[in-house]
């Protein structure tokens, strides 16, 4: 896999985009599947063979205005960091990386890819995952309505040289149920530390739960959320149109959410100032100075650094650097960065220096003076 194509930074980590003080990353999701083949569960290993290597000449075939490249990796024949590396970066799922089926069949050599568009990966296509074709389309901020006009441009691309499956009264057909019709799913990332620390996070999860909404870790379905980080999306398309949708997520749901986490900020802020700030410094002071850092509790730590560049109690942090920090400190790029296979305990030592290396030399406000402070510690 050529390693140049994934030096910068990814998308979904520019920072950018509307309130992209809360919403990391919009992407939009299509599921398709080819006329005249089982979906992916049931398909055999020759008919998941074709189907491969027919969106895979489709694909790199296709002329785009204005010209894009697509690379292209058989994940049947790469090495697992290859593999793990493409699914730090959001560009495909856990499921696709190992190779294994809804059956519970399948292995590493199960005959699947992923196109991904360089070099800014705002695009990315896996073949033979749980439908024959999932595009996303991904960027930074909330920009559902971007994603699902470029993500439409690039299937009406495919369609021209791939007939899909579509029922007339049904929509696209699609392997699991919820997603027929559109097969359209929209999801944003979202840091939610403020609901988190006031304790509403779980009232957010029962409310998007009412809604029809799946709330999801990091990493998507099965995955934790260290550092407050959450995936919401639609879980049904059927009877729906694209517009319907769009229009309850970017609109409405969405900007709720956003509403909640930063009432949640300022509550934190004019209420629990002090012992807000004390959580975020002592995480600085931790990453500045810890010779050991396992991925979750770097992810914790850097997301409260995060609140606080936000929110103005931290000064002269980079926040570009801390999301850099949020995907360098992954098991497999901290791996490519240092240039070895490392043993889990290697990975700590070096998670540690390579933050203390970006986060060195960041000095602290002057401090609040406070008449009315209790004596005792």
């Amino acid at each position: 896999m050529q390693e140049a194509a994934f030096t910068n930074n990814a998308e979904w980590l520019k920072g950018a985009g509307d309130a992209s003080d809360v919403v990391m990353s919009s992407r939009v999701r299509l599921a398709r599947n080819i006329a005249g083949f089982p979906f992916t569960p049931q398909a055999s290993r020759i008919d998941r063979s074709q189907i491969l290597e027919a969106c895979k000449s489709r694909i790199l075939s296709m002329q785009t205005s204005p010209p894009t490249r697509f690379m292209w990796v058989d994940l049947h024949k790469v090495q697992r960091e290859d593999r793990d590396l493409l699914v730090e970066r959001q560009l495909m799922s856990r499921q696709h990386a190992r190779g294994k089926l809804s059956t519970g069949q399948g292995g590493l050599d199960e005959p699947r890819g992923v196109a991904v568009l360089v070099p800014d990966e705002r695009i990315s296509i896996m073949v033979n995952e749980e439908d024959h074709i999932r595009l996303q389309t991904i960027k930074s901020g909330l920009a559902l309505g971007e994603c699902l006009r470029e993500a439409n441009d690039l299937d009406d691309l495919i369609e021209c040289g791939i007939d899909y499956a579509f029922h007339p009264r049904f929509g696209y057909l699609t392997a699991c149920p919820t997603n027929v019709g559109t097969g359209l799913r929209l999801s944003v990332m979202l840091h939610l530390p403020g609901l988190k620390l006031t304790g509403e996070i779980d009232k957010v999860r029962r409310a998007a739960h009412d809604m029809g909404l799946a709330v999801r870790g990091f990493y998507g379905e099965g995955s934790e959320s260290p550092g407050e980080f959450y995936q919401i999306s639609n879980q049904t398309t059927l009877g729906k149109s694209d517009e319907m949708i769009l229009r309850e997520m970017e609109r409405e749901i969405i900007p709720r959410v956003v509403g909640y986490e930063r009432a949640a900020r300022k509550n934190l802020i004019t209420n629990r100032r002090e012992q807000v700030e004390d959580q975020i410094w002592r995480s600085l002071g931790t990453l500045r100075y810890a010779r050991m850092m396992k991925t979750e509790e770097a992810m914790q730590l850097l997301s409260l650094v995060r609140l606080g560049a936000i929110t103005g109690l931290l000064h002269d942090i980079n926040i570009d650097q801390v999301h850099a920090l949020l995907l360098s400190t992954q098991p497999t790029h901290l791996q490519r960065t240092i240039g070895r296979v490392l043993t889990q305990q290697q990975r700590r030592h070096e998670r540690a220096s390579l933050i203390r290396s970006k986060l060195s030399g960041v000095e602290p406000t002057q401090p609040r003076t406070r008449s009315d402070a209790p004596d005792e510690c």
